[in-house]
């Protein structure tokens, strides 16, 4: 696998991640990487995330998701990788899931 396939990448980051900016922070790294996928509040206070692109961005996302915005604080993060289905198009902020 070269760093230029593309992949789909699941996120579901834990910690001080709401009400600090974290999805407009999600939002802009994706929009500056050209990824696309959406982000999310979960009721369980958690945030999710789902991109797809090329694997090289999608690690550059990984690493600026355990930063995270300032106040911010992740204490922890599940990840997983999938294969791209081309499916997504831009990248927004979703409503709160139940999820």
């Amino acid at each position: 696998m070269s760093a230029t396939d593309l992949m789909r990448l699941h996120v579901v980051v834990e910690g001080h991640v709401q009400g600090v900016g974290f999805r407009a922070f999600v939002q802009d790294q994706c929009m500056r990487l050209s990824l696309s996928g959406w982000v999310r509040n979960r009721w369980d206070g958690s945030v999710e995330v789902l991109a797809e692109g090329p694997r090289k961005e999608l690690d550059t996302l990984l690493a600026a998701l355990y930063r995270g915005p300032r106040s911010a604080h992740v204490s922890g993060m599940s990840t997983e990788w999938l294969d791209s289905t081309g499916e997504l198009s831009g990248f927004r902020v979703r409503m709160t899931s139940n999820e």
